[in-house]
């Protein structure tokens, strides 16, 4: 879960996505939802972990899986309600149970929240919700160490091979992996790694 310092800056973001009726421009995943779709079976149930604002919620939904989907911030669940007709709800990792839900997680830019030392807890909590070959699809950003950006939301970066080798022992086969580059919300350019992996 965020921290409530990064979670305020959710909170005010969302606010001014609902009055201004804008979301902030996604970077092109076409080929890293490929790569989830090619794991998890038609209909698939699948976890959108960190929703956000929804749009890749309602992405998964017009891909025809089964989507349920969670934010610890209760100002972005309304906002994914709102836009998107997402059945969001307010909920972090910590409040699921560990059982074998779903075919796949979703975790795109949420984990890079979490800190490196509770990441592992993180992950092995994501492998026991899943089902045997079960797909999870997590983006990070690289780089090292942790640090606050410009709006104090709290960031932790990854050596490629660093998050590479965290999946692995956390019981995940990788079998798709993208870099690329955008710009943060902060107006500052930054490098990512998709990863796509199965139990």
């Amino acid at each position: 879960m965020p921290d409530a310092r990064t979670l305020a800056v959710y909170s005010r973001a969302a606010r001014a996505y609902a009055k201004d009726g804008t979301l902030p421009a996604d970077v092109d995943q076409d080929a890293d939802v490929a790569a989830f779709l090619s794991l998890v079976p038609k209909g698939a149930h699948v976890l959108d972990l960190g929703c956000g604002p929804g749009q890749w919620a309602a992405r998964l939904v017009a891909e025809g899986l089964v989507v349920d989907a969670i934010d610890p911030c209760p100002e972005m669940v309304a906002l994914a309600t709102a836009r998107f007709g997402i059945a969001a709800r307010e909920a972090t990792l910590a409040d699921l149970p560990k059982t074998a839900a779903y075919d796949g997680v979703w975790a795109n830019f949420s984990l890079l929240h979490v800190p490196r030392g509770a990441l592992p807890d993180h992950l092995s909590h994501i492998r026991a919700l899943l089902r045997p070959k079960g797909a999870l699809h997590i983006a990070m950003k690289l780089g090292a160490g942790e640090s606050r950006d410009a709006f104090d939301r709290f960031f932790t970066y990854y050596r490629e091979e660093d998050l590479a080798a965290r999946l692995e022992a956390a019981g995940f086969t990788i079998s798709h992996i993208r870099r690329g580059n955008r710009h943060d919300r902060s107006g500052d350019p930054d490098t990512f790694v998709v990863m796509t992996a199965h139990a």
